[in-house]
């Protein structure tokens, strides 16, 4: 018990360095949200969502599940050389992933373009493109300052990029005639640079060289995870492109903008969400003695419960305040701010309810979990967003997570079942 204690209250500790660099970041990135509901239209703003909405699920198909792949093989390596291999292979093979994707979008901006509508303007389309690029050749360094737990560079570098993007943003919109999201863009290519350029310069020699027979090995492991971060991500982000295309063309963009807000309001829980699994992730996919992971990962569920319910009543007793983070005009989005934070709450249980999978290498069953949400998430879009407007959406969207949590705990029970049954014969 003193050992389990220990390691959470080291868990804890991590989470709360995270919680506070990812607060940090996460609230000088969301004064962007306040300044731009209030310097650009509800369409405008909705071009913005469109865009952002696509960034996730382009990210997580070109890492290739190779950041939890990273975590889980460096933390099993036994030596320092061995570490480095592990991570020169996955670097390796998500910047040439980066690469390729880069020069395709740059290929195809204009056909690309006009599918998502805006064959008018294709440099949405190759700096969106840019964005995603740039990102996806910073992510194993980032899980690398991770796995070290060199938790002062990762939230120095986290926040220099959001001050320069935040920086940029501010200067080209007070810029005289300057507008549209293009210029959200831009500020973001900005402060992807100055991360990327951070972060390479303190590898110290290390460059991307693939071992063949390494990587696959981590493949095997990570292309579970990719296939259903790609359904899990689509579960999560589909309900704006449900928006843009159900809704009737001379409203999408605007409702789109008014949902993409209300959104935001709901992202303490994401803040919530995301400052534990950048401390859990690594803390989780290392060796564990036999039951030590079973006793931890309960305790952790439990705390995060907690945490997320006591998060959940505070917005709403604040949720008069909460809305002025936002211009007026977007404001019609209120009713959905309870619903948003409850979807946003259960995803980070379903985060929670993953260690044991992927710490035991069955990362197959994440396939079934996020499978499972994305066809109900697709399935009550088309149900409801016809019917309710944005509402619908929502709706949706706290719907796929409630069945990704019940997938999630029906696996989990019938392993342990099964693994009880192999032990006592």
């Amino acid at each position: 018990m003193r050992v389990v204690n220990n390691s959470l209250r080291n868990l804890a500790g991590d989470t709360l360095v995270y919680g506070v660099s990812t607060i940090l970041a996460r609230m000088l990135s969301y004064l962007m949200v306040p300044y731009l509901t209030r310097v650009m239209t509800t369409g405008e703003y909705g071009i913005v969502t469109d865009l952002y909405s696509l960034i996730p699920f382009a990210l997580v198909l070109l890492t290739l599940g190779l950041e939890s792949g990273f975590f889980r093989f460096a933390g099993a390596a036994t030596t320092e050389v061995e570490k480095r291999r592990v991570f020169s292979s996955a670097w390796g093979a998500t910047l040439l992933a980066a690469a390729v994707f880069v020069a395709l979008v740059l290929i195809f901006c204009r056909p690309a373009a006009s599918t998502l509508g805006y064959g008018s303007q294709p440099s949405l389309v190759w700096l969106t493109g840019l964005v995603v690029g740039i990102d996806v050749a910073t992510a194993i360094p980032f899980a690398r300052l991770r796995e070290q737990r060199r938790r002062l560079s990762y939230v120095s570098i986290r926040l220099v990029s959001v001050v320069v993007n935040l920086a940029l943003c501010i200067v080209f919109f007070s810029w005289q005639g300057l507008s549209g999201a293009q210029w959200v863009l831009w500020a973001n290519v900005g402060g992807s640079v100055a991360s990327m350029l951070l972060l390479w310069g303190g590898l110290r020699g290390l460059g991307p060289r693939i071992d063949r027979g390494l990587l696959r090995t981590m493949m095997a492991f990570s292309l579970p995870l990719l296939i259903s971060g790609v359904a899990g991500t689509a579960g999560e982000f589909v309900d704006r492109q449900m928006i843009k295309w159900l809704m009737p063309p001379e409203t999408a963009l605007s409702s789109l903008g008014v949902y993409g807000a209300t959104a935001k309001l709901a992202v303490i829980m994401v803040l919530f969400t995301s400052m534990y699994r950048l401390a859990a992730e690594p803390f989780f996919l290392r060796r564990f003695a036999r039951g030590e992971f079973e006793r931890q990962s309960r305790a952790a569920l439990w705390l995060y419960v907690a945490v997320a319910c006591l998060i959940f009543a505070v917005v709403m007793l604040a949720r008069p305040l909460v809305l002025q983070i936002v211009g007026v005009e977007f404001r019609g989005g209120e009713r959905l701010l309870p619903i948003l934070l409850a979807a946003n709450a259960l995803a980070g249980v379903v985060l929670s309810l993953s260690w044991w999978y992927k710490q035991s290498g069955r990362t197959w069953m994440a396939i079934a979990i996020t499978g499972a949400g994305l066809v109900v998430a697709v399935g009550l879009n088309l149900a409801l967003i016809p019917r309710l407007g944005y509402e619908g959406a929502a709706w949706a969207r706290l719907g796929c997570e409630c069945v990704m949590v019940v997938v999630s705990l029906t696996l989990k029970k019938r392993y342990e079942s099964t693994s009880h049954q192999s032990v006592g014969v």
